[in-house]
């Protein structure tokens, strides 16, 4: 009986959604980063050494790696026609056999190997040797396989290859082209530009001193635009070094990178890009405020990496980032952010940072810890002392500072600011309760932000300052 021809799936992007090879960098990253980092340069040019050396670093679970479903389907149907199915793949040899290994239906596989990975020429050359000239079925979906395609029978073409697909069909070839490929709206979705509302913060040292000229919040916006970009660039690299946290969480698991909506290199080419702008508005509004970028960006990098795994130095770091924008505000418009406004801001953010770690524990449907975080469920007791201690130290320093020079100098009326405290009080112990209960969304400044009830408490708070300091009689006349 005749030997059927094999079908062999590219594994990168192909029978995967993802790329192995980037894959075990960013798991690297996340895991042990010094360690991927020296190996990445000294195996710069080497590309078979370097997929041998990460996966012996940090190999990814072949189990939550996304598959491109149509292809998988293509590849059972063939397994149960009786065809033989092969995997090849740039990465390690061990790791893709691995992967054909835990879906059963992969016959052989073909990985890095020797002095350079099976790309390309090399890669046609391994299965033309394997399996003779036109004697196997080829899918892939990058233009670099063109070689392979030209040595294989049937070639089926992932994206838009309409060239390459007109060249194979003239050379004998049966093409069959097969629709994918990624949105610019699911890239757009991991830049979370819906958090880019937390950097209202920026605002804070303009609202406080009152300062309202065009010019300033000119200025101000400008910052508010350098945060966002710097914000987005590091929600991707977070979100790459969290691949395998992500794929086990309940809802995190349908990010774009997690679930392979987007390509890896395309969001590395995205965060880039958004780095620059950053750095490059950051420049333009002088050098106060590129150091608080810089410093904003350097925090979130390690707090990515590492911070986020440790106990309480992970609130205490979410804290500083939200305090960092506060100080932002002060460098792009050229004013001050005063030491007892930061003293207040900071136990706030210390309390919305135990509100968050809060909610994701009564959400958790195990006893166990968090994916990739240092808490478990038999800490939410703990968080919410921490929670209240934040409370109480707020208000302590929001009452103390109505007896500053410069509450004096702002407000006229000294017994609103403390009627303001009551409705601000009201707001952070609900916001406790509500994180406490799971009653939030995992990000309690975009909660907050959305919540009427919580709002209109602020409003409050903030009625009474503005009228203590007179801004209602200059605005509205009363």
């Amino acid at each position: 009986m005749q030997r059927q021809k094999p079908l062999v799936l590219d594994v990168d992007g192909t029978f995967l959604k993802t790329d192995l090879g980037l894959e075990c960098f960013w798991n690297g990253l996340g895991r042990a980063p010094l360690k991927t980092l020296r190996a990445t340069a000294m195996h710069l040019r080497d590309r078979a050494g370097l997929c041998r050396e990460l996966a012996r670093i940090a190999p990814p679970r072949v189990d939550l790696l996304p598959l491109r479903p149509e292809m998988a389907a293509r590849a059972l149907e063939a397994c149960e026609a009786g065809r033989p199915v092969v995997l090849a793949g740039g990465a390690d040899p061990g790791l893709v056999a691995a992967l054909a290994s835990h879906y059963g239906f992969c016959e052989e596989a073909l990985g890095a190997e020797g002095a350079a990975a099976p790309e390309g020429g090399a890669k046609a050359r391994a299965l033309v040797e394997r399996f003779g000239r036109r004697g196997f079925d080829y899918a892939g979906a990058r233009a670099a396989d063109r070689p392979v395609w030209r040595e294989a029978d049937r070639a089926l073409l992932l994206g838009r290859q309409h060239r390459l697909a007109a060249e194979l069909s003239a050379a004998g070839h049966p093409v069959e082209e097969i629709p994918a490929g990624w949105k610019l709206r699911d890239l757009g979705r991991a830049l979370r530009p819906h958090q880019w509302v937390k950097n209202v913060l920026l605002l804070l040292p303009a609202l406080a001193a009152h300062d309202f000229r065009p010019e300033t919040l000119v200025l101000v916006l400008m910052g508010i635009l350098a945060f966002s970009a710097a914000a987005s660039c590091i929600y991707i690299v977070n979100d790459l070094l969290d691949l395998e946290a992500d794929r086990l969480h309940e809802t995190k698991c349908r990010r774009p990178f997690a679930c392979g909506k987007v390509p890896i290199g395309a969001g590395m080419a995205a965060g880039a890009a958004l780095a620059l702008v950053a750095l490059g508005v950051g420049a333009a509004l002088g050098p106060p405020f590129l150091t608080v970028v810089l410093l904003y960006m350097a925090l979130s990098l390690a707090y990515s990496l590492r911070l986020k795994r440790m106990r309480w130095v992970d609130i205490a770091t979410l804290a500083a980032l939200y305090t960092i924008r506060v100080v932002a505000g002060a460098a792009a418009s050229g004013g001050e952010a005063s030491f007892l406004m930061l003293v207040f801001v900071f136990p706030v953010f210390v309390t919305l940072g135990c509100v968050k770690r809060m909610t994701e524990l009564a959400r958790a449907e195990t006893d166990e810890r968090l994916p990739g975080r240092g808490y478990g469920r038999g800490d939410r007791g703990d968080l919410l002392n921490m929670a209240g201690l934040g409370v109480v130290g707020a208000l302590v320093v929001f009452v103390a500072y109505s007896f500053s020079a410069q509450a004096e100098a702002l407000y006229q009326t000294r017994w609103l600011l403390w009627a303001a405290a009551v409705p601000l009080a009201v707001w952070l112990v609900r916001m406790v309760w509500l994180g406490y209960r799971g009653q939030q969304d995992y990000d309690p400044i975009v909660f907050a932000l959305r919540d009427r009830a919580g709002l209109g408490l602020i409003f409050f708070a903030l009625s009474f300052m503005f009228y203590s300091a007179g801004l209602w009689q200059r605005w509205f006349g009363f």
